[in-house]
């Protein structure tokens, strides 16, 4: 069931009329049974993993904290990180690494058949397993005391809004809002609807709309060069944001229907003037997750300066690596990690640049540049992101150039009509971004006259309805 789709505006509905009409003490049950419904419209037997992934996880996050000893503790929580890791590997990467293994051999001399496993994908295992990691990991750091009710616990794996494709939340901050008593508050609930609006409106109109061009030439990489090429690399840095920030939006803001606080997962990635600032606005729960979970555990920036390069490195394959299980991902993750460490290295001599060739004196024109450069930079690793394969990557880098022209490429099928549409739809959702500053749609819109408002909620409406694209196409992180 997608957020895109008829079916789940009908199911969505349905639960918010229920959930506000039965007792407080129900509704745990009534969140549970949607979210395992809504799960089993993809594939009905995978609702197990989820099972199993919540019942191993509610016992080893209790026995952690009954442990009396450090070896028991830590036997719990090894055994919750291979229930969660183990799983999560044998769906998505057994058949990655047996094909790298045989590849390797291979060059030895050595024949073999790669061992695979034909099996399905399921819909968010990357989501909930590792929220279930953080919960068993904060509950040894003695951060957090284990959820007794198997019930309430259940509904936190698995809570049908971020269940697909994030935020990936934190027990701390989701557990104890299913306990609280939610009433019918019309701010609230209105608030929680625009911010799907919004979702929609970047799915539906840019995201979708952009995809049946990036599409065709990535999918076709070697019938394009020149400008097609750098066009459907621009098309896919803002498709796969509208995307994914789209499917946030809508889940936060369905979330906030039911009176759920969500974590934010973007802040305006593409208005970053570094690498840096990119990864703490850009999937902000993964960045905040792997931060906590992996590269403090490290050392993080507390070590010698290799050690530190090497952390940080060691942070940005996995990520590559969480996100698919594909040589490109890796290399994208990599990039990210080599785009930080040359950040960090070169810092002094950009500022010592700056000041003696008087450029400092113009703060504004040192904004465009970073954030340009730094969007420049971004895009280019989308094509790794984006490829079938590493060499339809390297492809796309080595013909981006070749018969350049400033001419709309034909080969793309793009009138200049349907041009401007995409450059206007990008520029309007940009324009309202950078008028928001900071401060969440939400609360920049509520301290707007009531006239503009609506002339914005009626805008995106007629918009979604006359030019959005209604196929239902899957959300791209949900892949993952």
């Amino acid at each position: 069931m997608l957020f895109n789709s008829i079916e789940f505006l009908l199911f969505f509905v349905l639960v918010v009329a229920i959930y506000f009409t039965i007792p407080h003490k129900y509704r745990w049950v009534l969140l549970l049974l949607s979210i395992y419904y809504f799960y089993m419209s993809w594939k009905p037997e995978y609702i197990i993993l989820i099972m199993f992934s919540t019942l191993i996880n509610y016992i080893t996050g209790i026995q952690i904290y009954l442990a009396n000893t450090p070896n028991r503790k830590k036997f719990f929580l090894g055994l919750s990180i291979f229930s969660n890791i183990g799983m999560l590997f044998a769906f998505k990467y057994f058949n990655f690494f047996s094909e790298a293994i045989t590849e390797i051999v291979k060059q030895f001399s050595i024949q073999l058949q790669p061992l695979t496993l034909k099996l399905l994908l399921p819909v968010g295992i990357s989501y909930y397993t590792f929220q279930c990691l953080s919960y068993t990991i904060d509950i040894y750091r003695g951060q957090l005391q284990p959820e007794r009710h198997v019930g309430i616990f259940a509904v936190y794996v698995s809570f049908f809004p971020k269940l697909v494709a994030g935020p990936i939340e934190r027990a701390t901050n989701l557990l104890p809002q299913f306990f609280e008593k939610q009433y019918f508050d019309y701010n609230r609930v209105t608030g929680g609807l625009k911010l799907m609006l919004w979702g929609f409106f970047k799915k539906a109109v840019i995201a979708d709309r952009l995809a049946l061009t990036v599409n065709m030439v990535f999918n076709n990489v070697h019938d394009y060069n020149g400008m097609s090429l750098i066009l459907a690399t621009f098309f896919f840095a803002f498709q796969i944001y509208c995307d994914f920030s789209g499917y946030s939006d809508i889940a936060i803001g369905s979330a906030q229907v039911l009176g759920i606080r969500l974590a934010d997962n973007f802040n305006r990635p593409y208005f970053s003037r570094s690498i840096s600032e990119f990864w703490k606005r850009w999937h902000i729960s993964l960045y905040s997750w792997f931060k906590d979970y992996l590269y403090i555990p490290l050392g993080g920036n507390r070590v010698s300066v290799p050690r530190w390069y090497a952390n940080i490195l060691i942070v940005f394959v996995v990520s590559g690596l969480w996100h698919g299980a594909n040589w490109t991902f890796v290399v994208w993750g990599a990039l990210h990690g080599f785009y930080l460490i040359f950040e960090i290295i070169t810092a002094p001599l950009k500022n010592t640049v700056l000041q003696l060739s008087g450029v400092a004196r113009f703060p504004k024109v040192i904004q465009f540049i970073e954030i340009a450069f730094t969007f420049i930079l971004v895009s280019m690793g989308w094509i790794f992101f984006r490829a079938n394969s590493l060499s339809e990557a390297f492809y796309v880098f080595t013909h981006m150039l070749e018969g350049l022209s400033l001419s709309l490429p034909r080969d793309l099928g793009l009138g200049w009509i349907s041009f401007m549409y995409i450059l206007g739809m990008i520029a309007f959702m940009e324009i309202i971004q950078a008028l928001q500053g900071p401060a969440h749609l939400r609360q920049f819109l509520s301290d707007k006259p009531t006239l503009f408002r609506w002339l914005i909620y009626a805008a995106l409406i007629m918009l979604i309805l006359l030019f959005g694209v209604f196929d239902e196409k899957e959300f791209i992180y949900s892949q993952f």
